[in-house]
Order: C-alpha cells, then sequence, then structure tokens
C-alpha cells in the first residue's frame, strides 16, 4: 500500500519550505533577467545553440530552488557565466560564417519551381510530411504556386509565390486531392506524390523519371486565394 502521507512530507520542514518558495521566486526572476540580457525575443527565433544555453541556465536555476547546501550565488555565478558564454560566441558567430553554420546550421531550399529540392533527401531531419503541414499553413494549395520555398534557421518557413499568370500545376498538398491514382485516362496530368515532379501520363513502367518513385496524384493547377 502506497503510503501517500510518507511521500509528501516524511521529512520535510516548513521553515525550508517556505525558503523554497523564497528560492524559486529569486531564481525565476533571475531567469528573466539573463533571458532578457541574451537579446531574444521569443521562442521562434531561437536556434539550437540557444535551445542549449537554455537547458543549461534552466539547470543551473533548479537546484538552488530546493538544495538548502546550495547558496544562490553560486547559480548566480553560473547564470552570468553561461550568458557571458553566450554572448562571446555570438560574437565569434557574427565574425566566422563557418562557426555560425556550426553553432546554427543553415537555411535549406525544400522547394524549386514548382517541385521539392532533392539535395537534402538523405537528412535524418527531411520530413515531407511537416514541409507539406508548414506550406498549408501558408494557404499554399499546391506546389505549382510556389517558385521558392526556404526552411530557415530557426524553423519558420520562406515562400516566393509564381504570380498568378505563371502558377503550373503542381503536387496538391490538401489530403483531399493528395491521393495516390492508379490511372489518367482523363488526360489530366499527374505529380509524383514524392518529389512533385509532373507529367502528361503516369510512364508506363510508373517510376517517376526524378526520384525513381511510384506513387502518383492528379496535379492541379489553381490559382492562389
Amino acid at each position: 500500500m502506497i503510503e501517500i502521507k510518507k511521500m509528501f512530507l516524511e521529512g520535510a520542514e516548513l521553515d525550508f519550505l517556505l525558503e523554497i518558495v523564497g528560492r524559486s521566486v529569486i531564481m525565476f526572476i533571475l531567469i528573466l533577467v539573463i533571458l532578457r540580457l541574451s537579446g531574444k525575443k521569443g521562442v521562434r527565433q531561437l536556434t539550437l545553440f540557444e535551445v542549449a544555453i537554455i537547458l543549461s541556465l534552466g539547470s543551473a536555476a533548479g537546484d538552488p530552488m530546493f538544495q538548502e547546501e546550495l547558496p544562490i550565488i553560486y547559480a548566480l555565478v553560473v547564470l552570468f557565466s553561461v550568458i557571458v558564454i553566450y554572448k562571446f560566441v555570438t560574437w565569434l558567430s557574427s565574425k566566422s560564417t563557418l562557426i555560425n553554420k556550426i553553432l546554427e546550421g543553415e537555411a535549406m531550399v525544400v522547394v524549386r519551381d514548382g517541385m521539392f529540392d532533392l539535395k537534402h533527401e538523405h537528412d535524418g531531419d527531411f520530413s515531407k510530411m511537416e514541409f507539406f503541414s508548414e506550406l498549408r499553413n501558408q494557404s499554399v494549395e499546391h506546389l505549382g504556386q510556389v517558385r521558392m520555398a526556404v526552411l530557415e534557421i530557426d524553423g519558420s518557413m520562406s515562400i516566393l509565390f509564381y504570380p498568378d499568370a505563371e502558377v503550373k500545376y503542381g503536387l496538391p498538398l490538401f489530403p483531399d486531392d493528395y491521393k495516390r491514382i492508379i490511372s489518367n485516362q482523363d488526360g489530366v496530368p499527374v505529380a509524383c506524390m514524392y518529389c512533385g515532379q509532373i507529367s502528361p501520363h503516369i510512364p508506363i513502367n510508373q517510376s517517376c523519371p526524378r526520384c525513381q518513385r511510384e506513387n502518383w496524384a492528379f496535379a492541379i493547377d489553381t490559382k492562389r486565394v
């Protein structure tokens, strides 16, 4: 039988419980000050390096909140040391393109000329469905509307659209139209469901000449709304 009282209250000291509250308030305020000094205004703007910094700050702030033997001054030294390191590495990154790429990565072209760019198809973080979702969130109905889409280092998507007069047939991105077909005897162009290659008909061997995949969907050429 689990003893609830033993789990929650055994060994607890009322005085130290009150001290924990005070420590937590102090550390929370210090974290806000440190984040303000970092110059960042939102999580959306954080790179992987900055996420690592945030985790370091959280670890340094957490222990003094409830460990009586750790004075807050230790955490304060760690916090300001981390922010100094962050500022130094940020400055170094601004002076060196190589260091900047190592720490933050680089922007990746996702769509080029109405088709998915295949240069990054073997990257571990290459997820077609995530790109579908991001493009749909920006009201892209099919790839034929997109001249170029770039995945930025902060995870946002930058898109250049074709003008309405230049929109062409493209791979549909919404579930109602993104469906595999077996034939297109009615003459409607088809799109490779993997790379977005457009073809007037499904090849005899079913394989896309660009990526060698074998799944096709009807292409659409609707204008942006």
